[in-house]
């Protein structure tokens, strides 16, 4: 309503399965895998691959909603969308806000360790590359959703080649730990879990090209379980290669551990092979982030939810460039904002909360709305309640409570904010209609 761009402009419905199922697989591999799995071998032991594994499982249960409800409602604004149908556009808002915000401090976290990689590499400021690195995406950004999808699928076979190394690297070892050592026992295993949930992140960002994907509808769930399973795949495997490499004790005492098998496997070149990798890993996953955030702010604009601006689409390149730009600035105002574990269980924070409301959303809509067309269906229910949404609210709730206090606190504040932004759009709204 108070955006004044011509109807027939819209987003590129350019996108296949093999350019979603890439890209999902992108954002979930991403920078995650390669900082968290010393942290997580000093917790688990050589059980490391075991902690992997339950969070898969747990990224299960909310993935096959994100699947169910993005058959429902293929559009940009993904969470919003899906909350608003099941409990209203306030509280769709706030999740919204969450994910936004979350995207791009994401960005510019990883964008940071980018520049540490960068700087390693070649000399540079580890600022000024991040901030290079953050300009360049977003140009390929504007140019368009096909250009953007290449980058990304290109990214994202070089740092799968990064991942595979470290496996081939172990095959000459496999056996030679026990790979259900764990030193801490079963607790030290889950606290893990909970830890490295963050390297599944990025599966909940593919349905935010819906309104891009040619046959949404179908594509988006098939290309969300693929992405899902060949990640977890390669987790599991990369994980029972690096102990049988280095031994949990050498992951653990180590700040780049994928070098450190890489270096005991080849020698030092190999090192600098892995570093080199990681940087196209971290560009990927700023890529990806900032499409993400930038769609979903593209979809709560066209709404009404953000200033219309927002909701602006290129009339050759049919990208929301605006929403692409301040995304882009925001992340690099948040280059500043600190300590990559501290911003990480920040956004661990906003994507636990999104999932509970995304997991209540699909029981609340199968009660609601019974005969609205799901080409996709989450299977089991008993009665008319769906039960693995309801094991995905549980166990959101469970790593949830693994956060320390400080964490929930700032998370607490962010939605606070949320909250007053959201009644401020609501009044504005109103008065625009009223006008």
């Amino acid at each position: 309503m108070g955006n004044s761009q011509p109807e027939e402009i819209r987003l590129s419905r350019s996108l296949g399965l093999t350019e979603i199922t890439l890209s999902g697989i992108g954002i979930i591999l991403g920078a995650g895998i390669y900082a968290l799995i010393g942290t997580a071998a000093a917790g688990a032991g050589n059980a490391v691959w075991l902690a992997f594994a339950i969070s898969a499982i747990v990224a299960l249960f909310s993935a096959l909603s994100y699947a169910e409800l993005s058959s429902m409602f293929p559009k940009a604004g993904a969470e919003y969308e899906y909350t608003t149908a099941a409990v209203g556009g306030y509280i769709a808002f706030i999740v919204g806000w969450l994910i936004i915000f979350s995207g791009i401090i994401g960005a510019a976290t990883v964008a940071l360790g980018f520049g540490g990689y960068f700087a390693g590499l070649f000399g540079t400021g580890r600022i000024i590359a991040a901030i290079g690195l953050i300009a360049l995406l977003t140009l390929i950004l504007i140019a368009g959703i096909k250009e953007s999808a290449a980058v990304a699928g290109i990214f994202t076979l070089v740092e799968a080649v990064g991942l595979i190394l470290i496996i081939i690297a172990g095959l000459p070892r496999l056996g030679s730990v026990n790979y259900l050592e764990m030193p801490f026992g079963i607790t030290g295993v889950f606290t893990a879990a909970a830890l490295v949930f963050f390297a599944y992140q990025g599966f909940e960002e593919m349905v935010k090209f819906s309104e891009e994907t040619r046959e949404p509808e179908k594509t988006v769930p098939k290309a969300l379980m693929i992405a899902l399973a060949v990640c977890t795949l390669l987790y599991i495997l990369v994980c029972i290669s690096a102990v049988s490499v280095v031994g949990w004790e050498g992951l653990a005492g180590s700040e780049a551990p994928f070098a450190e098998v890489a270096t005991v496997a080849w020698g030092p070149w190999g090192a600098d092979v892995l570093s080199v990798i990681a940087l196209f890993a971290t560009a990927n996953t700023v890529l990806l982030m900032l499409l993400a955030a930038s769609r979903i702010s593209y979809g709560m604009a066209r709404s009404g939810s953000l200033p219309g601006p927002l909701a602006r689409v290129h009339v050759t390149r049919r990208t929301p460039y605006l929403a692409i730009l301040v995304a882009a600035i925001g992340a690099v105002l948040f280059l500043f904002a600190g300590d990559i574990g501290f911003v990480a269980n920040v956004t661990n924070f906003t994507i636990f909360v999104t999932f509970m409301i995304v997991n209540l959303s699909v029981i609340l809509l199968r009660y609601r709305s019974p005969d609205q067309k799901r080409p996709f269906l989450v299977p089991g229910r008993i009665g008319r309640m769906p039960v693995l949404p309801l094991l995905g609210i549980l166990t959101s709730v469970f790593l949830f409570l693994q956060l320390t206090l400080d964490i929930i606190a700032i998370g607490t504040l962010l939605v606070i904010i949320g909250g007053i932004i959201a009644l401020f759009m609501g009044r504005e709204g109103q008065d625009q209609a009223s006008g």
